[in-house]
């Protein structure tokens, strides 16, 4: 395969790893723009492996590892979790697959990686640990840790019940069956759109 035919096949999958990691469209353009830059000079050597995506993959997320240590360096994260939990009507409003991606921008950044390649790119266990140069046990860790932290987000814990008025619960009323919610109401669930593995790992209690 030439790298002209390698970029054309697999540019599109790049960016969108790309957008997935860093949750930034400019930046991804710019971080794909750069990785293939190198990887065509490269070109032979890459071109000759047998599994040159994966090459390409791994060059990708260090120049994403290496731009995020650079940029936290001398910048303050604000946690998306905080400011999403004091959110109100909005964060209700909001559809579950966009909460969880918010949720999930916020993670550490390896943890981040390994969250993106397992349940966004399904890649497994084996394959993350190429990519990340690392073994599949340290790769269970950062899904663990990271599995961990979703499940206790505001976000995604379960409402509890709401507090009865005083002087005790009113008596139950009669009242009609309440209306199905309209198509456009309709959230994501495991099975459909992009993360859905993930969201039925985190509902499942799955690693």
């Amino acid at each position: 395969m030439t790298f002209e035919e390698y970029a054309y096949a697999r540019g599109p999958s790049l960016v969108r790893l790309a957008r997935l990691l860093t949750g930034d469209p400019h930046r991804a353009e710019d971080l794909v723009q750069d990785v293939l830059t190198r990887a065509y000079a490269r070109w032979g050597r890459i071109g000759s492996t047998e599994q040159p995506d994966l090459y390409v993959r791994r060059m990708l997320v260090n120049a994403h590892h290496s731009w995020w240590r650079r940029r936290s360096s001398h910048e303050v994260t604000v946690p998306v979790v905080a400011d999403a939990a004091g959110a109100g009507d909005e964060a209700a409003a909001v559809d579950e697959r966009d909460a969880m991606w918010r949720l999930v921008q916020a993670l550490p950044v390896r943890q981040r990686t390994v969250i993106v390649l397992r349940y966004y790119e399904d890649l497994g266990d084996t394959a993350i640990a190429d990519i990340l140069g690392c073994s599949t046990g340290t790769v269970r860790t950062h899904a663990a840790r990271a599995l961990t932290a979703l499940r206790a987000a505001p976000l995604l814990s379960p409402p509890g019940p709401p507090p009865s008025p005083p002087g005790g619960p009113p008596a139950p009323a009669s009242s009609p069956a309440p209306a199905s919610p309209p198509a456009s109401a309709a959230t994501c669930t495991p099975g459909s759109g992009p993360g859905a593995s993930l969201t039925s790992a985190l509902t499942t209690g799955a690693l």
